[in-house]
């Protein structure tokens, strides 16, 4: 079970660069998705991540069909914005990438938002 700690750890991390995604963003996508699916658990929520090249997005959705959607930011030209500045809105279902008005939260405020907008 991925930790807020094993994240901070990426704070100031330069990402490498390519047509591919390189390994460290790809270990560091996975400790991210794997904390957000932790916090998910813990709230008897499911999370729907769609992962990209250098940044990733997410859906989740509670027991009664709420959804929320999020993203980060591309990690090798906004660096620390993964944790400082995170996307999240509502959303009418896990396949509304439009949704509601664009919020920000940071990674250590997003449990509390996200319960908050489901």
């Amino acid at each position: 079970m991925a930790k807020l700690s094993d994240l901070r750890q990426y704070l100031g991390y330069e990402f490498s660069s390519g047509a591919y995604a390189g390994k460290d963003y790809l270990t560091f996508q996975t400790k991210y998705i794997n904390y957000l699916r932790s916090m998910c658990k813990q709230n008897g929520w499911e999370l729907i991540p769609h992962r990209n090249h250098y940044e990733f997005s997410a859906f989740i959705k509670n027991t009664n069909g709420k959804c929320v959607y999020i993203a980060i930011s591309d990690v090798r030209y906004w660096q620390d914005e993964w944790y400082n500045n995170i996307l999240i809105r509502t959303a009418k279902d896990e396949r509304d990438f439009r949704g509601g008005t664009n919020l920000h939260t940071r990674l250590v405020d997003l449990e509390i938002t996200a319960q908050c907008l489901l």
